[in-house]
């Protein structure tokens, strides 16, 4: 009887990891509709010499042209911290994972409130790093609906940690002294460090660390897996994965992501006469970049674009281009979109967000 309960278990096993894969490759090709479509965009394969990387080689040049531009752009980085503080303020334990609401070290001189959530039973296990608003919302201790990554994660056997905005305010992020990097560029620099905050806890497998964020928290974790390639990988909750004037949601000229300028304020909202581009997202505009080069840092680390009223299928015109990237690596499964109608996430949208990480993130 034994055995066959084994055998069983094994099979069931299979099959969940199974089901696991196939609905995530559901989302891993366009629709017809979109297929083949490149639009102008120029590509992210294409070397600053004038030709195109058509070598594993060759793209590894073109990444680090990549790179090595918007970091100038942006500005650079403070130095990553490879051991960041980690204080426990509380601990408990809440269905079958313990909660610690800890205190975390995001830069040199800042310490950030968050949620540190362990799974019962042996590690070392995947984890999750998401960042949001509020630390509260991700760890299912708010009143928003379906924002609730971390808790979820955790449920599904992922060590996961959730802080907020530096500073408390997402439109007034408080930098380290002395930084001189974009704000969206820092947020990525506070992921780098979140990174090392799940790495070196003995509970996580540092191998195997993705990001997810909603929103403002799918720019972050947007940025934050493209310029830190140790992420495994990464989900980007309808953040604006183009840039584009169109959208008031879409709004990386906003001083408080792109377009930080000393020389100048400009007012919220959509780019017009009145308040026009500033800082980094008006040298990236006048310069021909758009997001997509920033994504082809990925390759070939997967991820998924759970896209709603922002990121519609029309999006896949960008992403055909993330998968030429690929598919000159070898892989035709690494970029993936889901889409909604709506900004908010939606119960069978955060099902595949879960589902893909299992996929990517369990052995």
């Amino acid at each position: 009887m034994k055995p066959f309960i084994l055998c069983s278990f094994i099979a069931l096993s299979l099959h969940a990891a199974e089901s696991d894969k196939t609905a995530v490759a559901a989302f891993t090709a366009p629709p017809a509709a979109w297929a083949g479509q490149l639009g102008d965009y120029r590509s992210p394969l294409l070397l600053k010499e004038g030709r195109q990387a058509k070598t594993p080689g060759e793209w590894q040049q073109r990444r680090s042209e990549i790179l090595a531009d918007w970091h100038a752009i942006m500005g650079e980085w403070p130095p990553v911290i490879v051991k960041p503080k980690l204080e426990v303020v509380q601990t408990t334990h809440r269905e079958t994972f313990t909660q610690q609401k800890i205190r975390v070290q995001i830069s040199a001189d800042q310490m950030t409130d968050g949620y540190l959530l362990i799974p019962d039973g042996k590690g070392p296990f995947p984890a999750v790093f998401v960042p949001y608003y509020d630390p509260e919302t991700s760890a299912g201790l708010s009143d928003k609906p379906l924002r609730d990554f971390a808790y979820q994660l955790t449920k599904r056997g992922f060590v996961s940690l959730a802080i907020g905005s530096p500073g408390g305010d997402a439109r007034l992020p408080v930098l380290t002294a002395g930084a001189k990097c974009q704000p969206l560029s820092y947020l990525g620099y506070i992921s780098a460090n979140a990174w090392h905050t799940l790495a070196n806890l003995p509970q996580v497998d540092a191998m195997r660390i993705g990001i997810v964020g909603h929103s403002y928290g799918g720019k972050w974790s947007m940025f934050g897996a493209c310029l830190w390639e140790k992420y495994a990988c990464g989900v980007w909750s309808d953040p604006g994965i183009v840039f584009d004037e169109t959208r008031g949601s879409i709004n990386y000229q906003e001083p408080w992501y792109l377009g930080l300028d000393p020389a100048m304020t400009r007012k919220p909202g959509l780019v017009r006469e009145d308040s026009p581009r500033t800082g980094a997202y008006k040298t990236l505009i006048e310069r021909g970049h758009d997001l997509v080069e920033l994504q082809a840092l990925m390759a070939p680390r997967p991820f998924l674009v759970s896209g709603g009223a922002e990121d519609p299928p029309k999006r896949w015109v960008p992403l055909n281009h993330l998968r030429a990237v690929n598919a000159l690596l070898g892989h035709d499964d690494r970029v993936a979109m889901t889409n909604r109608e709506k900004h908010d996430p939606n119960d069978e949208s955060n099902e595949v967000i879960y589902r893909f990480f299992e996929r990517w993130l369990k052995p």
